[in-house]
């Protein structure tokens, strides 16, 4: 049966670890994350006979044992972050960490991620942190205090809710601004860093993969609004299409942005 290692509580603006017990006068905690993720990998198990699970940045469909729930996190308004170890079904010593999103009212599953991959080194694997790092490990690296304007990882947060919540059995669908087609897509990075247009907002890179396709990728576009203290999504474009060129399939702009004018994000 898998155990929680640990269970910690990110507050957004002073980053603090809290034992399970700061979650009392909360409607959910860590431990309840954990509870779900359990009950949702079993029943995945149960009528799969492992854990199936596609790579988007590899493009590889896993098979994985599970081993151990190892961190279950919460960061007030954005959510609770259950870390599971798995391995590999062909290879008991090749581990995987898989992070867990969930709503912090709901408890409803946004997203499920690859924190770490394992990397052979000689005759074993290691566990190697996924570049680029997910989003919900970043503000316990930042320094406490207020900001005036949103963090990268705030942005990035909006973005990967936006496409969660859009995408249908891992598939997003865009309309093509230009050819008016519908464009059906795999969601593999958020770009780094961020940036701010003065009077046009935030925006940030995307990339995803054409669905079915293993090489023809899309760099999309993000644009998001600051409305009320809440990021939202307002714009989405394609920025650059796949185009073979001499059997090569390579990225091509359709459009550029003025030298200058965006403000990188931290």
């Amino acid at each position: 049966m898998s155990r929680v290692k640990t269970s910690v509580l990110l507050a957004v603006g002073i980053v603090t670890l809290l034992p399970v017990a700061a979650w009392a006068d909360e409607e959910h905690t860590p431990d309840d994350a954990s509870a779900v993720v359990q009950k949702y990998v079993a029943a995945k198990v149960k009528k799969e006979g492992v854990f199936r699970f596609k790579d988007a940045q590899a493009d590889a469909q896993l098979e994985l044992v599970q081993e151990e729930i190892r961190v279950a996190r919460g960061i007030h308004g954005y959510g609770f972050f259950v870390c599971v170890q798995f391995h590999a079904k062909a290879d008991a010593k090749k581990p995987y960490d898989i992070d867990f999103w969930l709503q912090e009212d709901s408890l409803d599953i946004v997203d499920i991620r690859i924190h770490k991959a394992p990397k052979r080194e000689g005759d074993k694997w290691t566990l190697v942190t996924r570049n680029p790092l997910l989003w919900w490990w970043i503000p316990a690296s930042e320094h406490p205090g207020d900001f005036e304007e949103k963090r990268g990882w705030q942005i990035e947060s909006a973005i990967n809710g936006y496409i969660a919540k859009t995408a249908k059995d891992g598939v997003f669908t865009l309309k093509d601004d230009k050819t008016g087609e519908q464009r059906t897509l795999n969601f593999v990075e958020i770009h780094r860093p961020m940036r701010k247009m003065e009077g046009k907002g935030y925006f940030a890179c995307t990339d995803f993969r054409e669905n079915r396709s293993a090489n023809k990728y899309y760099d999309i576009d993000f644009w998001l609004a600051d409305k009320n203290g809440k990021l939202e999504v307002t714009e989405v474009r394609i920025h650059k299409e796949p185009k073979q060129e001499d059997g090569v399939w390579i990225q091509v702009p359709r459009y550029s942005f003025e030298k200058g004018k965006a403000k990188e994000i931290p």
